[in-house]
């Protein structure tokens, strides 16, 4: 199981429900989470996907996606 992280640019709950529309295609919802009280607002995911497929789902959803 691999953990990889993001710098993303979400802000609120809303954003994280669309991103989450992005990302519940491919990973179950315990499998993802997003930090907003990070500054960064830091995306974790926790399963086997490639960091190229989350980084297109969220860039999908709208919003920037930068490994750490």
């Amino acid at each position: 199981m691999n953990t990889l992280q993001f710098k993303t640019n979400a802000k609120c709950a809303q954003c994280v429900a669309t991103i989450g529309q992005q990302l519940n295609t491919v990973l179950t919802p315990d499998q993802w989470s997003i930090e907003l009280t990070k500054p960064l607002a830091i995306l974790t995911v926790t399963a086997d996907v490639e960091a190229e497929v989350v980084e297109a789902l969220v860039k999908k959803a709208g919003f920037r996606c930068d490994p750490v």
